[in-house]
């Protein structure tokens, strides 16, 4: 039954319209959203995490602690070449330990990226890796500083903070990197100076260059320290490194409280399985090597490139609220 009005034009005629200009809106409405929508090539192209670098089986490798990563098979990807910044550090000065390789290469480079002048402290005998990254700096038109040494020893410590701060020209930010990493079957094969020299290179190392860098730092400022999953879920051969890594941890967290009122931020890092230098130089056993991060719910060890955006973030001023904190990459495992 057709209801029309006074008019002439009936109900059904009404809908009818109605609907068709609905329609007509609705397909004018999802064209325009089309035309509008940026084609897959002008974003950023997805990657599958899985398939992005390496997978094991590795090929068996050694070298004599401290191990280079320029001579590892494959090579670590520190973002060398991908690593973009935004200027997200402009101005700041950081001081980076273990700045020739892993982590804290990889931060380096960031840090240069970001706008950040660099000093690096590192073991003599990797002065080659440490050139490269010397380089990497220079290259963003940041000022980068070479500081060798081996820093189990308190007068060093202070001084590469003293050389730092004045080649720089102050300081804003410290990473705790470097460190020591010597597997051992059983705690009868660990010697009295295995263990000393593993606790002074990654824990009182620490102390001694957060002791010397703290009448630096203003409010702003930010420590980070590069602890691991071995903090939390420690593995059998590797006692005494698993040890001084849950005492980075405790330390992150006891300065954040201390310095928190004094508006600098302490923060962690805790790496899982990370193609590094440390695995080849005796902190793996072959048989582990060769398998490295295949246990992982991502089939591969983590790069340290993957790494390199906490430590910018950390180090930013935009996570002013973040201390105390440890954030962890692992790939599916371990803790946090």
């Amino acid at each position: 039954m057709d209801m029309s009005d006074g008019n002439g034009i009936s109900r059904r005629g009404v809908m009818g319209g109605a609907a068709a200009g609905l329609a007509t809106a609705a397909a004018a409405g999802q064209a325009s959203a089309q035309t509008a929508a940026p084609a897959a090539s002008d974003g950023v192209a997805k990657e599958d995490p899985t398939t992005k670098y390496a997978k094991p089986p590795f090929r068996s490798q050694s070298q004599p602690w401290p191990g280079l990563a320029g001579q590892m098979d494959p090579r670590p990807d520190h973002g060398e070449t991908s690593y973009k910044g935004s200027g997200r550090l402009r101005g700041r000065k950081a001081l980076i330990t273990g700045g020739d390789s892993g982590m804290g290469r990889a931060a380096a480079i960031a840090f240069a990226r970001e706008g950040a002048d660099v000093a690096i402290s590192y073991h003599p005998d990797e002065e080659p890796d440490a050139r490269e990254v010397i380089d990497l700096i220079k290259k963003e038109g940041r000022i980068a500083v070479a500081l060798p040494g081996d820093i189990r020893d308190e007068a060093l410590c202070a001084r590469i903070v003293a050389d730092a701060v004045q080649q720089l020209g102050g300081l804003d930010i410290l990473v705790n990197n470097a460190a020591r990493q010597q597997q051992r079957p059983a705690l009868l094969d660990i010697t009295s100076e295995d263990f000393d020299a593993t606790l002074k290179t990654n824990v009182y190392a620490m102390f001694w260059l957060t002791k010397a860098a703290l009448p630096h730092l203003t409010p702003g400022s930010a420590i980070i320290q590069t602890t691991s999953e071995q903090a939390y879920d420690p593995s059998e051969n590797l006692v005494d490194y698993a040890m001084t890594k849950a005492a980075m941890m405790n330390f992150t967290k006891s300065m954040a409280k201390q310095l928190g009122p004094k508006g600098i931020r302490v923060n962690g890092v805790a790496p899982g399985p990370i193609w590094t230098p440390l695995q080849v130089s005796g902190g793996a056993t072959q048989e582990k090597l060769q398998q490295f991060g295949g246990d992982t719910p991502m089939g591969r060890p983590g790069q340290p490139a993957e790494l390199a955006s906490i430590y910018v973030q950390l180090a930013a001023a935009d996570a002013s609220y973040a201390t105390g904190q440890i954030y962890g990459a692992a790939g599916g495992s371990g803790q946090p």
